[in-house]
């Protein structure tokens, strides 16, 4: 196993819960997370058929047998036990008893997170994280390398490759979630949909496009969307408020979690492609998107993500919102520094004046280096300088 970051704040927050429920996408590491943290305790998973009756069954008796705590992994197949284990840790009073698992799937979670308010914390756990990767020594040396693969452990367990293992993931995983969930009939048009999607990765939403594109309508775009987000394959980051006298895009930007789940999705069949793909800013910009959500995920913090961008076009590719202010980030594949890659981030400080703390560049290249006031951080750096940022506490 791969140690992971999250490690350590799961066994701090059983401290103080009777559970901890460790939610993301499938195949993320939560099983083996949560069996990591209670390695002497036992295990039940709600996805075998046999299991999930005896606890629908008979929940009282079920739970009666694991007095002592357990994993409960992929809770969301049982939704209806929760509110017994709401009882069942109200009266015996103790912390740290169940750690739980399971993949948020279209709100699914949500009722789960109801039925346990105030008796569970709950963590997102994404793919692994670079510097999770590194410390295990198994990090890939170079960029392009590292957003053809991506971060899902099996990538890094097993002798597979990303072109053998990615087709298998979204056929048993994906698909049959989203088929479950919304009783898709025709399979082929949400394949299209999702490859649409990923061909759309760094850039504004419009969903009037994207069901033109795929032959669907506007509302159905908009749940799929909605499935792929809850399910943790792509996430929606919001335009920031601040208009500085300017008219500002109101509508999100798509980014999928996973590169190498996207470069699959996209047809990048090796690494070697990267080099000269014509979206190769926009996954290296997906990428730090994902790195740095890790990285405040993985303490226990909500990522104040925003993006900037005016009617006029001009635009910050990332906005933190951190106690002191706002952090203006752009995001550069480039791995020489040109004065180009400044100007949006000069013109945004400008504009914000107090507000703007800390400006930083993150690009292609191994440097590190200040110009003009702007931090520059190598696409290495990214994650452990900034993911230790203070956020706004909300």
């Amino acid at each position: 196993m791969i140690p992971r970051q999250a490690e350590s704040l799961v066994r701090q927050l059983l401290k103080g819960f009777p559970a901890v429920t460790i939610t993301g996408p499938r195949q993320s590491g939560k099983t083996t997370l949560a069996r990591q943290v209670f390695r002497n305790k036992p295990y039940r998973s709600l996805e075998d058929p046999d299991i999930r009756a005896l606890a629908l069954d008979d929940p009282r008796g079920f739970l009666s047998g694991l007095n002592e705590g357990a994993v409960l992994d992929e809770v969301q197949r049982a939704p209806e036990l929760m509110s017994y284990l709401q009882s069942n840790v109200d009266e015996d009073g103790r912390m740290g008893r169940f750690v739980l698992t399971g993949s948020q799937q279209f709100g699914l979670m949500s009722g789960i997170s109801q039925s346990l308010a105030g008796r569970s914390a709950f963590i997102e756990l994404l793919p692994l994280s670079r510097t999770e990767l590194a410390q295990s020594e198994k990090a890939p040396s170079t960029l392009n390398a590292t957003l053809f693969s991506g971060g899902y452990p099996a990538l890094y367990d097993r002798p597979v490759a990303p072109r053998h293992w990615f087709p298998a993931y979204v056929a048993a995983y994906i698909e049959r979630d989203v088929r479950q969930l919304l009783n898709i009939q025709d399979l082929d048009n949400f394949q299209r949909f999702v490859r649409l999607c990923a061909g759309r990765s760094g850039q504004i939403l419009n969903l009037s496009s994207l069901a033109n594109d795929c032959g669907i309508s506007h509302n159905t775009a908009r749940a799929w969307i909605s499935v792929l987000e809850a399910s943790y394959v792509l996430c929606l980051l919001q335009p920031h408020h601040a208009n500085f006298n300017k008219r500002l895009i109101k509508s999100p930007k798509l980014y999928f979690l996973d590169t190498g789940l996207l470069c699959w999705l996209l047809g990048i069949q090796a690494q070697e492609q990267l080099a000269t793909h014509p979206l190769r800013g926009a996954i290296f910009e997906t990428w730090i998107i994902a790195e740095l959500r890790k990285a405040y995920l993985n303490r226990g913090e909500r990522p104040l993500f925003y993006f900037w961008r005016d009617s006029h076009g001009n635009e910050i590719d990332l906005l933190i919102e951190t106690a002191t202010g706002l952090m203006p980030i752009e995001i550069k594949s480039g791995q020489t520094l040109n004065r180009d890659f400044f100007i949006a981030l000069e013109r945004w400080t400008a504009l914000a004046g107090d507000l703007a703390q800390n400006p930083t560049l993150i690009y292609g290249g191994e440097s590190q280096a200040d110009r003009r006031g702007i931090r520059v951080l190598s696409w290495q750096q990214a994650e452990t300088e900034l993911g230790g940022e203070p956020p706004l506490s909300g």
